[in-house]
């Protein structure tokens, strides 16, 4: 068997040019998994109205935060794999969920070189069903129609893992080391309420009463909720954070259904109307910088911010092409190709 890996990440457009923006929105929510609704539905919602309305906005969004090389989080995706290809015996493939280069690209890319086992790497510390599982579906039903002799080994959601806790740990010490802040807010991308519930194997744990994610479950493996506290729990501990100096909130919400909540935009809000002057914030559910982070956080949370009086917002990079992390992804990628499992 010759191995390969297949690094897979969320896409952006190919442009700013609203053209390119409306292509890719039109092909990332029509996705049954991140707008979860009846295909009829999910039509006339993305294409009788989404698509109408919101590509010139976002189109606007993207230019605030595009490099020259293109899209950030191609970019820095890009540059992540050429770095651990570098430091790999095995041939490494990026791909993205939506746009391009297309998972099929990156299996295609893989099959040329002789590969037929693929470690499936999705970039997402945390298990859901709008990043994970519409990875891994994907992938197996071109793997079906296109590559039948391929086999697929994933890695599993890596939000415990000490190796993970520590390099973002770290990052975050490390972007921090100088900087004076009364709070440090953990921001998650948002999902709807509904999805915690759709991933819940017992179809009884998860009632997001804000107990259910503190006790044990087998739930907790495809939970997204507990698992962004768990991620927090573990980096506070880590940096010996003090109580009450750091919280979680959910990003980027959609629609009117109810979302993981406190909503960070409206967390933000309160603490400067509460007199908080010196704020960081540190996004954990993305492993490259995107246009979440990028404009979302650092642009408009910081607008926020200084609105209700606050001044000092420091925004924690994204682990990027961090040389630890790096490190992190070429050990976990050698030992699956020397036969030893990448576990938490």
């Amino acid at each position: 068997m010759s191995k390969g890996v297949l690094m897979v990440n969320l896409g952006s457009p190919d442009s700013t040019d609203p053209k390119d923006v409306k292509k890719y929105l039109g092909e990332f929510l029509m996705d049954e998994r991140v707008i979860d609704v009846p295909y009829w539905a999910r039509t006339l919602l993305v294409k009788g109205i989404i698509l109408n309305t919101r590509p010139k906005k976002s189109a606007e969004a993207y230019q605030k935060i595009w490099w020259d090389e293109g899209s950030p989080l191609i970019v820095l995706s890009k540059r992540l794999q050429s770095k651990i290809d570098h430091n790999t015996s095995v041939p490494i493939s990026l791909a993205m969920r939506y746009g391009t280069p297309s998972i099929k690209q990156g299996l295609h890319e893989l099959h040329d070189q002789g590969v037929d086992e693929v470690l499936l790497f999705p970039l997402y510390p945390q298990f859901a069903m709008a990043t994970t599982e519409t990875i891994l579906v994907l992938a197996e039903e071109l793997r079906k129609e296109h590559f039948p002799e391929m086999s697929f080994t994933t890695v599993p959601p890596f939000y415990n893992h000490q190796d993970y806790i520590r390099t973002l740990g770290n990052s975050i010490a490390e972007t921090l080391k100088d900087v004076e802040y009364e709070h440090l807010l953990f921001s998650y991308h948002g999902v709807p309420e509904r999805h915690i519930r759709k991933s819940d194997i017992t179809n009884s744990h998860c009632k997001i009463d804000g107990s259910c994610c503190q006790s044990d479950s087998t739930a907790h493996q495809f939970c997204y909720r507990h698992q962004c506290f768990e991620t927090t729990r573990l980096v506070a501990e880590y940096l010996g954070l003090k109580p009450n100096t750091y919280s979680v909130s959910f990003q980027s919400r959609l629609g009117f259904d109810p979302w993981l909540k406190p909503y960070t935009d409206r967390t933000i809000e309160r603490f400067g109307k509460q007199g908080m002057k010196k704020l960081a914030i540190v996004t954990p559910a993305f492993v490259s910088d995107c246009l979440e982070t990028l404009e979302e956080i650092a642009m408009e949370g910081e607008e926020i911010f200084h609105e209700v009086g606050g001044k000092n917002f420091t925004v924690v990079p994204c682990l990027n092409d961090r040389e630890e992390w790096v490190k992190v992804l070429s050990r976990w990628i050698d030992e699956w190709a020397h036969q030893k499992p990448v576990e938490a």
